[in-house]
């Protein structure tokens, strides 16, 4: 799994939109969306910097799973909308990657949250090391 060659930057931004789906009855996103959200801020970011999840379940067999997060929400988003997903690596771990993760709506924080995520063996869910070349880039942009 070599990483093609990308700008490597610091914070990732993926632009989403509301869509009805993601709405509860009163017309907001439903809180547990804005996870989803964050997972493909996380899962775009790793493919711009040339890490395709899928292809490294396909060769090494190795999956990436959320271990912990907190999150905390400030105002509503809702239907139509355009949120911005905003992503930075805090730490990287010898199994683990911890993201620092924003939404927000023209600059208007939404909710913000903390995320572990831990590689592990597709068969056992076992903690494996990360692939030293997602570990060495990961760790030239942890802030």
């Amino acid at each position: 799994m070599s990483p093609s060659p990308v700008a490597v930057s610091p914070e990732s931004t993926l632009d989403i939109r509301v869509y009805y789906e993601d709405t509860d009855a009163g017309g907001i996103v439903f809180y547990a969306n804005y996870l989803k959200f964050m997972e493909r801020g996380r899962t775009e970011w790793l493919r711009a910097l040339g890490f395709d999840q899928s292809r490294l379940a396909r060769e090494s067999g190795h999956v990436f799973v959320v271990r912990g997060l907190d999150m905390a929400y400030r105002k509503p988003a809702r239907l139509d909308d355009v949120l911005t997903i905003r992503s930075r690596v805090t730490k990287v771990g010898r199994a683990s990657i911890h993201f620092a993760q924003r939404a927000e709506r023209s600059g208007e924080l939404l909710a913000e949250g903390n995320i572990q995520v831990c590689c592990v063996d597709a068969g056992s869910l076992k903690p494996v090391e990360l692939p030293p070349e997602l570990r060495a880039t990961l760790e030239s942009i942890q802030g």
